[in-house]
């Protein structure tokens, strides 16, 4: 597969996995922060979390705060502020996501996701980030992401999504029978993933198996 049209589906995926997959309901500006988030958020770079006064509720607080925020840098301690309080919380760590990303700091990006999987070790797209993470690496880093899609699929047996990118790595490491194999799957996915099939069909194409 030529580098120029790895490198343009890529980020088109990244948007899939990023925004489709894990889309969040608009949030509306609070129209006043609690104690609890204005304190941390006007709280020095290196101030230290009080976690025995955690809980969800503080958390999301945090994350409503950060998100309303212009000073990015703030956002970020308050978005992982809002992680060490509630370590389960899933929006923290996509915005988290999201930022890291916007920067091409994909090691971070890593580094989020595996902290969400190691909290909710069921979170299908927490495993498809991860593996879309070391796929944006320059080159991509596809014997490290080859696990985390492989456990997607394997929590979620129908994410075409996971197939793709199997069939994907697999092509590019030259294993034309294991690509063939999951990106006819990933084709056959037409009704409920139609961009998913057309670009596992132009993979078949390119190397010769459609």
């Amino acid at each position: 597969m030529c580098q120029p049209a790895y490198d343009a589906m890529r980020d088109r995926f990244i948007l899939l996995v990023l925004f489709g997959l894990l889309a969040l309901s608009p949030v509306a500006p609070l129209p006043a922060l609690s104690a609890t988030a204005t304190s941390a958020a006007s709280s020095p770079a290196n101030a230290a979390v009080d976690t025995s006064d955690s809980s969800p509720l503080k958390a999301r607080e945090l994350v409503d705060a950060a998100i309303n925020m212009t000073d990015s840098e703030r956002a970020v301690k308050l978005l992982w502020q809002a992680t060490t309080m509630d370590p389960t919380l899933e929006e923290a760590y996509l915005y988290l996501g999201l930022f890291y990303n916007s920067r091409s700091n994909f090691g971070k990006v890593v580094e989020v996701y595996q902290r969400l999987v190691k909290y909710q070790p069921r979170l299908v797209t927490a495993y498809l980030n991860i593996g879309e993470a070391y796929m944006s690496f320059s080159p991509p880093r596809f014997n490290d992401a080859l696990p985390y899609y492989r456990k997607a699929l394997e929590l979620d047996s129908t994410s075409s999504f996971a197939e793709l990118r199997i069939g994907e790595i697999y092509a590019q490491q030259g294993d034309k029978s294991q690509a063939v194999k999951y990106l006819r799957l990933a084709s056959g996915d037409r009704t409920k993933n139609p961009g998913v099939a057309a670009e596992a069909d132009r993979i078949l194409h390119e190397i010769g198996a459609s």
